[in-house]
């Protein structure tokens, strides 16, 4: 007697999209504005030469619905085919309603549940572990999720240390399931590991806007709604911190480092995260790093640097991908993949 077994799915990305806005900012604009600033020491210091900035009509769930129309084409989904959407932003349109619920109206997934994450630029990494689990729950499940970022309007300008980071920008997957033969390796979304440090909030903060110190004249006159951080301090927590978190990811997964094929990390600044992917023994994987001509796009960050990497076509079949996001919070969080080509021939 012939037993039926029933069908293995596998998690994973259906297709991803990316959008950076109009206005090309260089390093020479950003020296004219910034005291102490010159051209070469960013690009020296942070690997930035550009960055984007939104128009003034544009908001983070504008950049957020480019990048999700992309996604979604790649996929070959149309937007009623979406069961959530999941934005992660720091800078959402306004504190009410959700990103997500705008992003859902301007596309039109009239079916999707909605909501947003707020765990800054570790935010895309959290909302895949999300999505990874409502797919496990039901296979026929598909989220969109999306990392979003208007970070320009919340920078001052007078702090070298933060004003030459930061660019907009959105980047989006779809994630959903496939076919998984019995024996085959596992594919997909293997694993994810989150953690939080709450000790070392202070080193990323926005001090005004909330309900402990809401807005008012003496907010906005002493700078609380602007961003605040600690360079050197941010930097020891996420080399304290990250290679590890990246070592038990990979353990609990049954790889090693050199296992890695491509690391595509948040695009905190250059220079940082390349330090990071040795001290984290990534020493076989390429390490992506579009923010050369994009800057840091906060949540965006990841899956921008994700979609760059699919589109160019060197993520290739079952080869692992390591996600890494960190920053306010603070928070740090990665997730690995064997990257999975669809039978439509997305990623």
């Amino acid at each position: 007697m012939t037993v039926e077994r029933e069908q293995e799915y596998v998690t994973t990305v259906l297709g991803t999209g990316s959008y950076l806005p109009e206005r090309v900012v260089t390093n020479e604009e950003i020296e004219a504005r910034v005291p102490g600033a010159s051209a070469e020491w960013i690009a020296d210091r942070t690997a930035i030469v550009e960055r984007r900035y939104a128009a003034p009509d544009e908001a983070a769930s504008d950049l957020a619905v480019h990048a999700a129309r992309a996604a979604l084409d790649q996929a070959g989904l149309d937007a009623d085919g979406i069961d959530f959407i999941i934005v992660a932003t720091t800078t959402g349109d306004a504190p009410i309603p959700s990103t997500a619920s705008l992003v859902q109206l301007a596309l039109g997934a009239h079916r999707a549940a909605c909501f947003d994450v707020n765990i800054a630029c570790t935010g895309f990494v959290t909302a895949l572990s999300i999505a990874r689990a409502y797919v496990a729950l039901d296979p026929t499940t598909k989220v969109l999720v999306i990392g979003t970022d208007v970070w320009t309007r919340f920078i001052d300008f007078g702090n070298r240390a933060t004003s030459v980071l930061f660019g907009d920008g959105a980047g989006a997957a779809v994630i959903g399931s496939v076919p998984h033969a019995p024996g085959d390796p596992e594919g997909g979304l293997l694993n994810v590991e989150l953690v939080s440090r709450a000790e070392a909030h202070e080193l990323i903060s926005m001090s005004a806007g909330g309900s402990r110190r809401p807005a008012s004249v003496e907010t906005v006159a002493d700078g609380g709604h602007l961003l605040s951080m600690q360079g050197r301090g941010v930097r020891d927590f996420v080399l304290d911190n990250v290679p590890g978190l990246i070592a038990g990811l990979l353990k609990r997964s049954g790889y090693e480092p050199a296992d890695v094929r491509h690391f595509v990390p948040h695009q905190a600044n250059g220079r940082l995260v390349v330090e990071l992917a040795k001290v984290s023994g990534l020493v076989r994987a390429d390490t992506h790093l579009p923010l050369r001509h994009s800057g840091n796009l906060g949540c965006a960050s990841v899956p921008v640097a994700l979609d760059a990497a699919n589109r160019s076509g060197v993520l290739r079949d079952g080869e692992l991908v390591l996600l890494a996001g960190f920053g306010a919070g603070m928070a740090a969080g990665a997730a690995l993949l064997r990257w999975t080509v669809t039978e439509g021939g997305t990623r």
